[in-house]
């Protein structure tokens, strides 16, 4: 018995499409074959996993609790930081002791998104 890995996390979209654009187009997560639920809503998938379950029309509570972030370990940093720039998309990044990069930036709700690069990933130009 016990947790043998990571299986999805949830985030709650004001505007689906946006929400969509921003990991689909974006960050590179496709949508996939979600179960016919009575609510609005998205699951998107990385290779063959559903890792983002997206819910639509429902507001946030008003505690959202103490998830601080979700991380995705990703590739083409040089890209997607000439995407963010490009949508006016606020991140940070920081070089880590192993020489690899973390990105952090936030999806259209608010969520706190970290994405993993590995250290042969060019620099952005400044």
């Amino acid at each position: 018995m016990g947790v043998r890995g990571m299986d999805h996390f949830t985030v709650l979209a004001a505007d689906l499409e946006a929400t969509r654009a921003f990991y689909c187009d974006l960050l590179g997560l496709r949508v996939g074959p979600r179960p016919p639920f009575s609510f609005p809503g998205l699951w998107l998938y990385a290779g063959e996993q559903a890792v983002l379950h997206v819910i639509g029309g429902r507001e946030a509570p008003a505690q959202a609790g103490v998830i601080d972030h979700v991380a995705f370990r990703a590739e083409g940093l040089r890209e997607l930081v000439s995407a963010l720039r490009e949508r006016s998309i606020r991140y940070s990044l920081n070089r880590m002791p192993d020489g690899g990069w973390q990105l952090f930036c936030r999806d259209p709700d608010g969520a706190r998104i970290e994405l993993d690069f590995d250290a042969h990933e060019a620099a952005p130009e400044a």
